[in-house]
């Protein structure tokens, strides 16, 4: 599963286009009847069947494949894992070997990706993601029950709980040849109803009607795009030259690839909370599942385009240690925890994500969501500054409650950013020269590296210094009494002491 499938692909494509020069290579040179295959003007395969050489050539194949297997087989045979009380550790290589130890005190969550040829086999990969660039540790493959089981039980150390008794396998004692029958039908099950057995989904706590997701999609800022082209489009053919309306023929279909993809992606979405943390899955042929412990949220914004304004629709996206670059492709399908929602779904997935936000509802929703409205608890941008914000200076704010920091901007793109106050790395205060003739400032909230953005400009200085020392007090003190790290580590039957 890990590199038969690829080089299968590989193989056909090498075979299709180099057959001359790969029967030239591997068979003789001279056929039983005296002909050259070099000087063979027919087919490649004609030349194989005129003369003779039919079981040759299968033994030339019979023998690649040996050979793949047998590199397949000894790059599974050195490939090993252990769960230690401390860490995660993976080894693998024949020629060159690799070990890699994913501290438990530093996991940020646990991914479980299911590939649509994977499913059908019932194989799983497992990622530990870490806590700095490209430090996941990955098992690949696994068996669901297994990949689900091993999940549990890094969660479950990473915690501060010790391991349960093992579970036994349920398969034991059953021929390999039903067996097998059994997890593909299975697997093809899954691929029409959803996540397969043994894999036990939790009840989401927001569902999202197909409908509603391929309408946000279209919706969506690139649809704008869309539209600006085509129309840039038609205006150059009538004034300028006809031809260029060639050119939208590709870039309706790249659109419509990307709509495709993005559509699937977030089908069959589910959120839950579990014991050991908030379980997002989505896909509808490859199907992640990934769970976020607590305390591993570095940031959350709530965002809403102004074509979904009518609709009442809101995304959600948060920052947290992916273990990916920021322009990896994937890093912001993992950043969406909520693709579109109501107003109830924002609150439900918001109340998972940051459990312990000292917060009223009405200060983010009513004031941070919608607002200003009424008597508007947020510090916005002063009137000398309207100018170089004409349509949200008086949306454009922030403020600071017990728990975390709020800054509220935009008018076309409504926006709700909340920082954490115990994953706060660091506050910034910064001037440009325009700033500094009209005594304004911004501000720069500092988390993990990810898809939200924690700054927000032209406020009045005097505000911008005071929300600075706030907020950089109220952090240091969090961050003090913050012990999310170690979730369960006072549950029934942990250990009374953490390991160093």
């Amino acid at each position: 599963m890990r590199g038969g499938l690829f080089i299968l692909v590989l193989t056909g494509i090498v075979v299709t286009n180099l057959r001359d020069r790969l029967i030239g290579l591997f068979l003789p040179a001279m056929g039983p009847d005296g002909e050259r295959f070099d000087d063979y003007e027919g087919d490649p395969i004609d030349f194989i069947v005129a003369n003779n050489l039919i079981l040759v050539a299968l033994a030339v194949v019979l023998g690649v494949l040996v050979v793949l297997l047998a590199v397949f087989w000894m790059s599974w045979r050195f490939h090993t894992f252990r769960i230690t009380g401390d860490d995660v550790e993976v080894r693998s290589g024949v020629l060159f070997r690799t070990h890699r130890r994913a501290p438990l005190d530093r996991v940020q969550g646990v991914n479980l990706t299911r590939p649509m040829v994977a499913r059908l086999f019932g194989m799983a990969k497992l990622e530990v993601v870490g806590a700095g660039l490209d430090s996941n540790v990955k098992l690949e493959y696994l068996s669901t029950g297994n990949a689900e089981t091993i999940r549990g039980d890094i969660l479950r150390l990473a915690s501060g709980r010790q391991l349960g008794d093992a579970v036994a396998p349920g398969a034991a004692g059953m021929p390999l040849g039903r067996a097998a029958v059994a997890t593909v039908g299975a697997g093809i099950t899954g691929l029409i109803d959803g996540a397969e057995e043994p894999v036990a989904e939790p009840a989401s706590v927001v569902h999202i009607p197909p409908a509603r997701l391929i309408v946000a999609h279209l919706l969506s800022g690139s649809t704008i795009w869309l539209v600006l082209m085509v129309i840039a489009a038609i205006l150059g053919s009538v004034f300028g030259t006809p031809w260029i309306l060639f050119s939208l023929i590709p870039t309706i279909i790249g659109f419509g690839a990307y709509w495709f993809r993005q559509i699937t992606r977030s089908l069959r979405y589910s959120i839950a909370p579990t014991p050991a943390g908030v379980r997002v899955t989505f896909g509808l042929f490859t199907t992640i599942t990934e769970t976020l412990p607590p305390g591993r949220i570095h940031a959350v914004e709530i965002r809403q385009p102004i074509l979904w304004r009518r609709f009442g629709w809101w995304a959600i996206r948060v920052n947290r240690l992916s273990g990916r670059a920021a322009t990896d492709t994937q890093s912001l399908q993992f950043a969406e925890v909520l693709p579109v929602g109501t107003r109830a779904d924002v609150e439900r997935v918001l109340g998972l994500m940051l459990p312990a936000l000292d917060a009223r509802w009405e200060d983010v929703a009513d004031h941070g969501l919608w607002g200003p409205t009424g008597d508007d608890p947020y510090t916005t941008t002063p009137r000398r500054g309207r100018w170089l914000r004409p349509l949200s200076w008086r949306r454009n704010g922030f403020l600071l409650t017990p728990g975390a920091l709020f800054l509220r901007r935009g008018f076309l793109q409504r926006a709700l950013v909340i920082l954490p106050l115990a994953r706060l790395q660091s506050i910034r205060v910064s001037q440009g020269p325009v700033d500094r003739r009209l005594a304004l400032a911004n501000i720069t909230g500092h988390t993990v590296v990810g898809q939200v953005n924690g700054h927000l400009g032209i406020l009045d200085v005097g505000d911008a210094t005071g929300i600075w020392r706030a907020t950089a007090d109220a952090a240091v003190a969090a961050a003090a009494g913050d012990r999310s790290h170690r979730w369960d580590a006072e549950a029934p039957g942990a250990d009374a002491e953490e390991s160093p």
